[in-house]
Formats: structure tokens, sequence, C-alpha cells
């Protein structure tokens, strides 16, 4: 295990109670060498790596800019949403930490196992519906006498939202999210067990005037058969994908069929300007080449073959002699 960090004015202080005596470098190598007792709290229990909720991270950066864009086209109004912070906590903690009375979504997320929340706080919540009816965003906090005519428009609202998260998610799983439950009592809502780990990704969300936080609560039972995607090693390591027969004869067919060039260089001749001014019919150029020496074959622009020139039918050819070796690509 790694050690401590230290910061430099920790280094100076303990540099300096060396010098003076404050402390024995043999009691502090002896403290080094016993064993450490860590005290682990088993209700919280870390079920992702550091590595696995930074790529969370990095796919809800994105899912921030896509409610961004939604919410602001859908309200009208200036809106800024970003990932404020990504957490794993007991499911319990979670739903102490929020509001008694606020708006909860909670959607299935097809075909992965267990249900993801996305709490809204009021302030934001009212804000949101003041918009769609009209306001200038004001936001008022009534949460516990909620029309049917405002939680229509407010799940409408959030359903479509929660779309986005099928393209930020896109990397990870093909997901069909799809709006389940819509509460406003915590208490009433008990997706998993107290204890179980949740991860939960606050978004700092700002409409217009209003700010306020939407937290995402993901249990660990949906991303468990996606965990081994979340690590780098996943993003970096190189895949080859074995083709189909039937894929790799398509191609082979279509190479078969595609043109080429073909050409023969006779030889090569320098002459200078004046004489190449001078020249006219009937003129001859001596050219480098010997009548005995092979003539290049080249497809398209690359020396493949030698061969020697003849007639077939009254008309000019090239017999291939051999294949030129050590060419670009001669091996195929």
């Amino acid at each position: 295990m790694a050690g401590e960090v230290l910061s430099q004015s920790e280094i100076d202080a303990l540099l300096s109670a060396l010098s003076t005596g404050e402390m024995d470098a043999d009691e502090l190598k002896k403290e080094q060498t016993e064993k450490k007792v860590r005290v682990y709290d088993f209700k919280r229990a870390l079920r992702f790596s550091k590595d696995q909720i930074r790529s969370l991270t990095r796919i809800h950066d994105n899912f921030a800019r896509l409610l961004t864009t939604y919410f602001s086209a859908q309200l009208r109004t200036y809106v800024q949403i970003s990932v404020a912070s990504a957490d794993q906590i007991p499911y319990e903690e979670f739903i102490r930490s929020i509001p008694k009375m606020t708006i909860l979504n909670v959607y299935e997320v097809f075909p992965l196992e267990g249900r993801i929340l996305m709490e809204v706080n009021p302030n934001i919540a009212y804000a949101m519906l003041d918009r769609l009816l009209g306001g200038r965003g004001a936001s008022v906090n009534k949460v516990d006498n909620l029309t049917e005519i405002e939680t229509k428009i407010m799940s409408n609202m959030f359903e479509r939202a929660f779309e986005g998260l099928r393209e930020a998610w896109s990397s990870l799983a093909d997901i069909d999210p799809v709006l389940s439950e819509f509460e406003v009592n915590p208490q009433f809502l008990q997706m998993v067990s107290p204890n179980e780990t949740v991860v939960v990704i606050s978004l700092n969300t700002v409409i217009g005037e209003t700010s306020g936080m939407i937290n995402i609560c993901i249990p660990h039972v949906v991303l468990e058969p996606i965990i081994p995607k979340l690590s780098v090693h996943y993003w970096m390591q190189s895949e080859k994908k074995e083709r189909e027969p039937r894929e790799i004869a398509v191609l082979e067919k279509n190479i078969q069929n595609a043109d080429v060039s073909v050409s023969v260089e006779m030889g090569n001749a320098d002459i200078t300007v004046q004489d190449f001014l001078m020249l006219d019919v009937d003129d001859v150029i001596e050219l480098d080449q010997l009548i005995t020496t092979p003539l290049l074959i080249k497809v398209g622009e690359i020396p493949k073959f030698y061969g020697q020139p003849g007639k077939v039918n009254k008309k000019m050819a090239i017999q291939v002699l051999d294949t030129l070796k050590g060419g670009d690509g001669d091996d195929e």
C-alpha cells in the first residue's frame, strides 16, 4: 500500500521536530514497522474503484451537456447543468440527505436490472414548471400539494429529459430508459435495501436566476453487469473483431472487380531544355534501358513485376517474367 503523501509544510515541520529532538527517528521507524489497523465501516462498503467513479463522472458530464441542450430548448431560457460530484454511499444515507418533499423520478433501464432515481430539487422543478406555463421562472416550493396537471407536466418533461441517458450510456450498454414512478416523498420510495451501495451523481443546475441540484442515484445492481466497461483498461484495449466468412467473400469479390491501371516503364533519358525545345517529328531519344534488360511494370504507382515487350494479335503487349521483390506490398 502506498504511503501517505505529505505536503511541503508537513515535511518542513517533520524535519524541524527531528532536529530539535521533539521527535525520535528510532521511534518513528518503530511506528512504521508496526501493523496499522484501519477502521472499515461495512455499512459504507466501497464497491467501486476511483477509476470506475471517474469513468461514471465522464459519462455523466456528457449527459449534463445533453440535459443543458434539452432544457434550454424546452424552457427557452438560460440553463446550465454540470457535474458537481460523484460519490458512492449507502442508499439510506442518500435518502436522508435529500429534502423530505422533493421531485423523485424512477426509471427502468432495460435490459439492465434495477432502477435509477433522478431527484430534482423543488426550487429547480418549480422554476421549470413556471417557465413551461409562461412565467418568468419563479420558484414556489409547494411539492406537498401538486395538482394532477402539474404532476403530468413535470412527469412528461422529465421522462423526455432522461432519453439523453441512452446516448450518454451508449458506450456502456444499449439501454431503454422508461419512467415508471413519479413520487414526492422519499419515505414512500424503497428501490433497494438501506445498506445497498449506490452511486450518486450530483448535477449543479442553474435556470435563469434559480439554482439547485439534480441528483442521479444509480444502485450497484444496475451497474454490476457493466462494471468491467468502467475500467480504463477496457477503453485502452484493442479488440480485433473477427470478420464473418461472408463478409470476407464480399470484400474479395469487390476487390477482384476493382479497376487498376497497369503501366510499363520503357526507360529514362536526360536531355537539356535546349534539346527538348528543338525536338521534331522522327527524332530519336536514346533511353538508358538495354534491350536485354526486363522492363519495370507498375500497378497504379507501385512497382510490382518485371516483364518483356512483345506483340499479341498485332497489338503491343507485355509478358510478366517475375515478381518484384522488396517492393511496396509485394506480399499481396
